[in-house]
């Protein structure tokens, strides 16, 4: 270490390569997965890296590696464990079907039925949802293309979707 200190770059390379083992073997006595420990590797070669001017030629230079690595260790344990109570790992049971049949599109019934019903609405709101629903649209592209506010199309969306319930529902008398 002290001839990297006074930058010879090849005694430094060996250093790094010769004190992987022993890094190794200090992570895995805390940490258990495999990507862990490399993980936990790296960051403490990083560590080294950056404070290797901290080293004192005068004194032994594996307590000063150890006090380093058990630092780095300890601190990525306590990340890992603050990370894993705030996230949920997920499992396979957790991941979308990829399979063809669940990603056809929606039957939303009777179709002759809901375009009847969306011309019944008043015309805002029919703009509305069909700009948005039907055309699936962004706001702003609604907005332009309509000259209402996002706010007023937000609004006219709402209500038309609680008015198209009641009449796909029966819930409104059919004229």
């Amino acid at each position: 270490m002290a001839r990297a200190q006074d930058g010879d770059q090849a005694a430094y390379r060996r250093l790094l390569r010769e004190i992987l083992p022993y890094l190794r073997t200090v992570m895995r006595s805390f940490h258990r997965p495999s990507a862990d420990v490399e993980d936990a590797v790296q960051d403490t070669l990083l560590t080294i890296h950056a404070v290797r001017n901290t080293y004192d030629p005068a004194r032994p230079f594996k307590p000063w590696l150890a006090a380093i690595a058990r630092r780095r260790a300890i601190d990525r344990l306590r990340s890992l464990k603050r990370t894993r109570g705030r996230e949920t790992l997920l499992e396979p049971e957790h991941e979308t079907n990829l399979a063809d049949e669940t990603n056809r599109e929606t039957d939303y019934g009777d179709e002759r039925a809901l375009r009847a019903a969306v011309e019944r609405l008043p015309p805002g709101q029919r703009q509305a949802v069909t700009l948005l629903k039907l055309q699936e649209k962004s706001l702003k592209e609604a907005a332009l293309e309509s000259g209402m506010s996002v706010a007023a199309l937000k609004v006219a969306t709402h209500r038309a979707m609680i008015s198209l319930r009641k009449i796909l529902s029966g819930g409104e008398n059919r004229s």
